[in-house]
C-alpha cells in the first residue's frame, strides 16, 4: 500500500508540475507560418547569415541586448533551442558562440565553389505530428522545410574484399521489421523480439523524464531505493549494456552490428540500450534532409531569438564564469582582443560540454567542489572522428549518387575492434582504420543543384 502512495504522489506531483509549466506555455499558440522561398544566391545566404538584419554578428559590447534574462553558451543545436525555448516565453536572451559562423554542428561552409555540412546528415521523426517535427516547428516558427530520403536511406558494409556483406535499412512502420527479416531468414525470432523492445522504449520513454520533473530528493530516494524499478521497465533497461541485450536475442554477430551500427563514439558494451533502440527507432518512419542545407536551421532559428529582443553573438570566445558571492552563476566573462567584456544575466546556460564546462570555465574553488568532482568523475569522453571533405565534380544524376549513407565497418565485432582501435599508438592508427562513414549531402537536397551549379 505504501510503495502505491509513493508512487501516486509522483505522479501527482509529476502532473501538477506539467500543468503549471504548461499552462499558458508559448506553444499553445499558433506561431507556426508557411516556409518563405529559399534564398538560392549563395552569396546572398552568405550576406544574410553573417551581416543581415536576422544574421549572427560579430561580439561587440554595443550589441549586447540591455536587461538579459539569460546567457547560453555556444549556438549547437541545444544552445539555440534553449534559446528560442525561452524567447518565445518572452525573454531576452543572449547566445555566444566562438565560431565566426552560428549553428555548431548545423553550420555549412563553401570552399572551392562546393558546399559542405558538418554535422546534420539526416533527421528523423519528421513525419507529420511527430515529436521532432513539432518542435523545429515551434522554435523556427514553422520556417524549416525538410526533404525525405530514399526509403532505402542507410546500407551497413561488414568485412572486407572477399567476405563482404551488405545490409540495408529501410524506413516505414512495417518495411522496416520486414526488410531485417528478409536480410536475416534465421533471425526473425530476435529481430521480432529487439522491435518489441525498442517500441516499448519508444513508448515509456516519457516516464524516464519523471526524474527530472520530480524533487532531487524523491528521485534520489527512488533511485537508491530500487522503487524505480518497480515503475517501469524502462529503468532497468537504460542501466542494462547493449551488448548484453543483444547477447540474449542472439549470438549472430552480423545482427549485432546492424543493431549497433549507427556509431555515435561509445562500445555497444559501453552504452545503454535504451540510447541504440532509441537511435534505432529514430528513423522507423524515414529519413529527412533540410531543404536548403544544414545551416538553414541555425538561419531560421535565429529570428525568433532576435524577435524577443535577444541577440546571437560569434567571434565571442567565452573565458569564464562569473560566480557571485553566493555561488550561484551570474554572467559570463567574453575575451575581446586582448580584453574581457563582463557580461551579466541571472541564469547562464551552457552548450559548450560537460568538460568545457566545468574545468574550463567554473573558478578553481568552485571546480574543486566535491559535487563537481563527483559528476565529473561519472563520465568520459566518447571517440572522436576525423572528417574528410570531398567534392566530385558533375551532379548527383550524371555521378549515379543516390541519398542513401553507407556505414562501413573492417569486422562484425564493435566491442573488441573500438577496444583495438583505442589501444593503437599514434603511429599504428593511419594504416587500422577500423570504421567509415559516407554521406552525400547534395545528393538529398533538392535545391542543391540550383544553389550550385555544375
Amino acid at each position: 500500500m505504501w510503495l502505491l502512495l509513493i508512487l501516486a504522489g509522483c505522479v501527482l506531483f509529476a502532473s501538477l508540475t506539467y500543468f503549471k509549466i504548461f499552462k499558458g506555455s508559448p506553444f499553445s499558440k499558433d506561431s507556426v507560418r508557411q516556409p518563405k522561398s529559399l534564398v538560392l544566391d549563395q552569396k546572398a545566404r552568405d550576406k544574410v547569415l553573417k551581416h543581415g538584419e536576422y544574421s549572427a554578428r560579430g561580439f561587440a559590447t554595443d550589441r549586447i541586448p540591455v536587461n538579459l534574462d539569460a546567457i547560453v553558451i555556444g549556438s549547437g543545436i541545444g544552445g539555440l533551442t534553449a534559446a528560442a525555448v525561452l524567447s518565445k516565453a518572452g525573454k531576452r536572451v543572449l547566445v555566444l558562440e566562438q565560431h565566426e559562423q552560428a549553428g555548431g554542428c548545423c553550420h555549412t561552409f563553401v570552399d572551392k565553389g562546393f558546399e559542405f555540412d558538418v554535422g546534420v546528415h539526416y533527421l528523423g521523426q519528421l513525419h507529420e505530428n511527430g515529436m521532432l517535427r513539432v518542435i523545429l516547428d515551434q522554435i523556427s516558427e514553422g520556417q524549416l522545410d525538410f526533404v525525405p530520403l530514399e526509403q532505402h536511406y542507410d546500407t551497413i558494409i561488414i568485412g572486407e574484399k572477399e567476405d563482404t556483406r551488405l545490409y540495408h535499412m529501410y524506413s516505414g512502420k512495417t518495411e522496416f521489421a520486414e526488410a531485417l527479416r528478409r536480410q536475416f531468414p534465421e533471425e526473425t525470432q530476435a529481430i521480432d523480439k529487439f522491435m518489441k523492445l525498442m517500441k516499448h522504449v519508444a513508448h515509456k520513454i516519457h516516464i524516464y523524464a519523471m526524474l527530472k520533473i520530480v524533487p532531487q530528493w524523491m528521485s534520489m530516494f527512488l533511485i537508491q531505493t530500487g522503487l524505480v524499478y518497480w515503475i517501469s521497465s524502462i529503468f532497468k533497461l537504460a542501466i542494462t549494456s547493449h551488448t548484453d541485450i543483444l547477447n540474449q536475442l542472439t549470438q549472430n554477430k552480423d545482427l549485432h552490428t546492424v543493431f549497433s551500427y549507427l556509431f555515435y563514439g561509445v562500445a555497444p558494451k559501453d552504452c545503454s540500450f535504451v540510447i541504440n533502440a532509441l537511435q534505432l527507432h529514430h528513423y522507423k518512419r524515414g529519413a529527412w534532409y533540410p531543404r536548403g542545407g544544414a545551416s538553414e536551421i541555425a538561419f531560421n532559428i535565429i529570428p525568433v531569438i532576435q524577435k524577443a529582443g535577444g541577440a546571437v553573438l560569434v567571434r565571442a570566445p567565452v573565458k569564464r564564469i562569473l560566480v557571485n558571492k553566493d555561488g550561484s552563476a551570474c554572467g559570463v566573462a567574453v575575451k575581446k582582443g586582448q580584453e574581457e567584456v563582463n557580461v551579466y544575466a541571472p541564469v547562464v546556460i551552457s552548450n559548450a560540454g560537460i568538460f568545457n564546462t566545468f574545468e574550463k570555465f567554473l573558478p578553481p574553488e568552485i571546480q574543486a567542489k566535491p559535487e563537481i568532482q563527483s559528476r565529473l568523475s561519472m563520465v568520459k569522453s566518447g571517440m572522436g572522428s576525423f572528417l574528410v571533405f570531398v567534392g566530385l565534380d558533375g551532379t548527383k544524376e550524371e555521378l549515379g549518387i543516390k541519398s542513401t549513407n553507407f556505414w562501413m565497418y573492417k569486422h562484425n565485432n564493435l566491442d573488441e575492434m573500438m577496444a583495438r582501435y583505442s589501444s593503437l599508438s599514434k603511429e599504428e592508427v593511419a594504416d587500422n582504420i577500423p570504421m567509415m562513414f559516407i554521406t552525400f549531402p547534395s545528393a538529398k537536397d533538392p535545391t542543391f543543384n540550383s544553389r550550385h551549379p555544375d
